[in-house]
């Protein structure tokens, strides 16, 4: 059984989360993508990683996500940004981290990079998604789209099975959280794994994360006939080899 906590924020804010308390171990912190949630496989198998090497862990719900408080139309990159940084705050305090983000969660980990320099010693990119909102969606969405979009301040996007809500408070706030034309120059270990099926977010978007860092230690991983979200059994055990030998 998963057990799940809360953090209050403000009076109407909590943010559920999930803990693996070390009070000096490093910790993996995982954050998940858009419109997801801590109930697939990936944060748990990361728990679980955690759990057995001796690590703290962090993952968390963004507002508007899963069981947090808020609603999704009202979030954006700024907001989730923050509230990541506040929970790292009171949660893993001074350790040492080693981000894990999958999609978005890439985009919400480099933004930690101004906030925790001193602390993060590992990058773990699975799928990687930094300026989507941009560049996977504004810049093609139709003529006709971006006019509803502005005209209502929100389109219902299909894709898949799924219906997304983008707001254009949403596609204005990404414009204003550029992470690719920026530099990271801390020697951390940088991994970006993405899947060569993935087709949500080319492979180009983890080759230009890669580009942000003039760290040594940094590389590619693409997983043949990967998708998106590499959570099967066998894709799961490389994201595991690929932290373990962050780690070492």
């Amino acid at each position: 059984m998963t057990k799940f906590k809360y953090l209050k924020l403000t009076k109407t804010k909590r943010i559920r989360y999930l803990t693996n308390f070390k009070k000096k171990n490093t910790y993996l912190v995982f954050l998940h993508g858009f419109k997801s949630d801590l109930e697939g496989q990936k944060p748990k198998t990361f728990l679980r990683f955690a759990k057995k090497n001796n690590l703290g862990f962090l993952a968390l719900e963004y507002s508007g996500h899963g069981k947090s408080s808020g609603k999704f139309i009202d979030g954006n990159i700024t907001k989730w940004t923050n509230e990541t940084y506040q929970l790292i705050r009171k949660i893993v305090k001074k350790n040492n981290i080693i981000l894990i983000g999958s999609s978005m969660g890439s985009w919400i980990s480099l933004n930690q990079f101004k906030y925790f320099k001193k602390q993060i010693v590992g990058f773990l990119g699975i799928g990687s998604a930094p300026e989507f909102l941009e560049h996977l969606m504004w810049k093609k969405f139709t003529k006709k789209i971006k006019s509803e979009i502005i005209k209502n301040g929100i389109y219902p996007l299909k894709y898949g099975e799924y219906t997304y809500p983008i707001t254009h408070q949403l596609i204005k706030d990404g414009k204003k959280n550029k992470v690719l034309n920026k530099k990271i120059n801390q020697n951390v270990n940088v991994t970006m794994v993405h899947g060569s099926k993935d087709e949500s977010v080319p492979v180009i978007y983890s080759k230009k994360i890669l580009k942000i860092f003039k760290s040594k230690k940094k590389k590619l991983v693409i997983v043949k006939n990967g998708d998106h979200s590499l959570s099967s059994p066998k894709w799961l055990k490389i994201l595991k080899r690929e932290l373990k030998l962050i780690i070492s």
